[in-house]
């Protein structure tokens, strides 16, 4: 009976390529970019931050930690009522595999409450990105203004 050692063998073969480990528990990859947070408003302890976020494989942002900040929640803004509203996204963000999600002004977004010190232009924030597969990534955003949504140069810029 040499069917088992050879069943074995193609079972060690196709674990080695597949794309969720080799046998070194490596996770999924998800690639943050253009990470940036406006500066804290004057007597203000909160702020938004926004940054593209790319997944090899679907996967979903559970939560966000940051040094700078008491808590940092996922938010989403949307218009309701012909008003602005914003809401934590308690489950988190989608992200489908290789498509890049932004978070941006006006739409999802980083919300950091209880900022510990005032964040000005030229600053740095970092922040620990976990997500539902993926090892988490590390960010340093800038403290700045953001793009307005799309980059469209005619486009309001949101609240944040």
């Amino acid at each position: 009976m040499t069917r088992a050692p050879i069943f074995a063998a193609v079972l060690l073969a196709l674990a080695a390529c597949s794309p969720s480990g080799s046998g070194s528990g490596t996770a999924p990859t998800v690639q943050a970019a253009g990470a940036i947070c406006r500066p804290t408003p004057v007597g203000r302890q909160m702020t938004g931050c926004y940054l593209t976020l790319t997944a090899a494989a679907d996967d979903r942002l559970t939560a966000v930690e940051s040094p700078a900040a008491n808590l940092v929640q996922i938010h989403e803004s949307r218009m309701e009522g012909g008003m602005m509203m914003m809401r934590e996204l308690r489950d988190g963000l989608a992200l489908p595999a290789g498509q890049a999600v932004a978070l941006e002004p006006g739409g999802n977004h980083l919300m950091l409450l209880g900022v510990k010190e005032p964040l000005v232009a030229g600053d740095t924030v970092a922040l620990t990105l976990t997500f539902a597969s993926s090892a988490p990534v590390e960010v340093t955003a800038t403290v700045g203004q953001p793009a307005a949504p799309g980059a469209d140069a005619d486009a309001a810029p949101g609240a944040h």
